[in-house]
């Protein structure tokens, strides 16, 4: 059936076939309705082909490793062709590249790559991050490098974001050969961001530093390929994403690298699987990639997920899919930006290109009491906080801030200042339609029109939370792990006619 599509008619298909998009929430009026989930960044929704994939796979499941019985012959068969699927995808040379997965998303990937390479080469003690890092692609250079550099963006205040080459030349300069590698966002994870990454390859490269791309926000929006044979020099060294940002939640996080770097640098993880031998007094680890790099029993069904994901999605194009997404990114721009109660953060589209992550504030309304009332009264499940990349969030809201007498940078714990210091954020997916962007906008303006009414009703909770002083339906009323356990156990009886 997928073979007989079009790419549009598949995109169409694909697009109505993720489980839990429809899910069906109480609202505060004491009605339901199926939500609009924009919390992409944070994490996709299962894509249901894929997922059916696993559960076929599941009938025949054992572990990989061995080719003597049906099922571990399969097992092993189907997890190679998920490594496949991710080189594929990304346009990575099988000569040049392998790829394998790592346990806790890209923050594991980051992890092993920032320890590997501090290790390869400790005379080059620098590495360079911009300001706009995820902690994931931050924190772990901090821990294993000499001394980490953070890159000023363009701009300031609110439009604070993406990279100015001209500075980043500079540093490179400064820094020349103590520069081990770049480590630095694909797209960032607040504004959606774009950098250029191969043009930051041939930077790297010209003082014999790595390229390492943090792609966890840029792989399910817009094209990605290790090389640009348009540029010289300009290949990706390492790339790193999690399959959960990508319509594969539960899936491993991978790393795709040159096999000449990774063959010069020891495993970071031991045990079973990565050897050739061991003895009681020494162990052979194995040179064949990516077997060296995924001690123990690996997630196989989950990597058997971002395969079909991968699969189907180069089966569409995600230059179709990234045309869709900048037509709801332009729609979404232009009508938030005509509110004028709503603060934008971020370079404007038309300045910088941008994945679909649309950051913003209502003025008046805590970031946490933004996001409380459009899922109590709206069903739009969006985030707030500083989404993992605090100094970047505090530097976009630093004039609001001094506005309030709150400085930004001070280390503080209290909760009615941190409630200030951070925002909302709307997050697209390749589900996500034009009118999932018209409600919110609606919303949005329900919210503006009713403030002093809702700000009356919700109390804060916690550092950055808010709880309608009535409507307070429990977790556990939503989804309930044992209650589900039970109905698994004990299914209602069929009445048979």
């Amino acid at each position: 059936m997928i073979n007989a599509m079009n790419s549009h008619q598949l995109l169409k298909t694909i697009q109505d076939s993720f489980i839990g998009r429809d899910t069906i929430y109480p609202l505060v009026d004491g009605s339901s309705g199926p939500r609009r989930y924009l919390d992409s960044a944070a994490s996709t929704l299962m894509m249901q082909p894929a997922f059916e994939v696993a559960k076929e796979f599941l009938t025949h499941y054992a572990s990989t490793h061995s080719e003597l019985h049906y099922a571990a012959k399969g097992a092993s068969q189907a997890y190679q062709w998920a490594h496949q699927r991710v080189l594929a995808f990304v346009g990575a040379d099988t000569n040049i590249y392998s790829a394998y997965f790592t346990g806790s998303g890209a923050t594991a990937g980051f992890n092993r790559i920032a320890a590997e390479l501090s290790e390869k080469r400790p005379e080059r003690d620098v590495v360079l991050v911009s300001e706009m890092e995820h902690h994931s692609n931050d924190l772990p250079h901090r821990k294993h490098s000499g001394e980490t550099v953070h890159l000023p963006l363009m701009g300031e205040g609110p439009s604070y974001g993406g990279l100015d080459l001209e500075v980043v030349t500079e540093f490179v300069r400064k820094y020349g050969e103590r520069i081990n590698y770049l480590a630095i966002t694909g797209a960032s994870n607040v504004t959606g961001a774009i950098t250029p990454i191969h043009e930051l390859a041939q930077l790297a490269h010209s003082v014999g530093a790595y390229l390492v791309i943090d792609a966890s926000q840029m792989i399910a929006h817009a094209p990605i390929s290790m090389q640009d044979k348009s540029l010289d020099d300009a290949d990706i060294d390492i790339l790193v994403f999690s399959g959960h940002k990508i319509y594969a939640p539960g899936s491993p996080g991978v790393v795709i690298a040159k096999s000449s770097l990774l063959a010069d640098m020891p495993p970071a993880e031991l045990g079973g699987g990565m050897v050739d031998d061991v003895y009681l007094d020494k162990f052979i680890p194995s040179s064949v990639l990516p077997d060296r790099e995924e001690a123990g029993t690996p997630n196989i069904v989950g990597a058997i997920t971002l395969g079909a994901v991968l699969d189907i999605l180069l089966r569409i194009g995600m230059d179709k899919i990234r045309e869709k997404e900048i037509r709801l990114i332009d729609l979404a721009w232009e009508k938030l930006s005509a509110i004028d109660e709503v603060n934008l953060y971020g370079p404007a589209p038309d300045v910088l290109p941008r994945t679909g992550t649309i950051s913003f504030n209502i003025q008046g309304f805590d970031h946490g009491l933004t996001a409380a009332t459009l899922n109590d009264y709206h069903n739009i499940q969006v985030r707030n906080g500083c989404f993992c990349a605090h100094p970047y969030v505090r530097e976009m809201l630093k004039p609001e801030l001094w506005a309030l007498d709150i400085d930004p940078d001070a280390p503080n714990s209290e909760a009615d200042v941190e409630r200030k210091r951070g925002m909302v954020r709307a997050s697209l997916g390749i589900y996500t339609t034009e009118a999932d962007i018209l409600a919110l906008v609606d919303a949005i303006k329900d919210l503006v029109a009713r403030k002093e009414e809702i700000l009356s009703l919700y109390v804060p909770e916690g550092s950055n939370g808010y709880r309608h002083r009535e409507f307070t339906p429990a977790a556990s009323a939503i989804f309930n792990p044992q209650r589900a356990l039970e109905h698994a156990l004990n299914p209602p009886i069929k009445c048979v006619a």
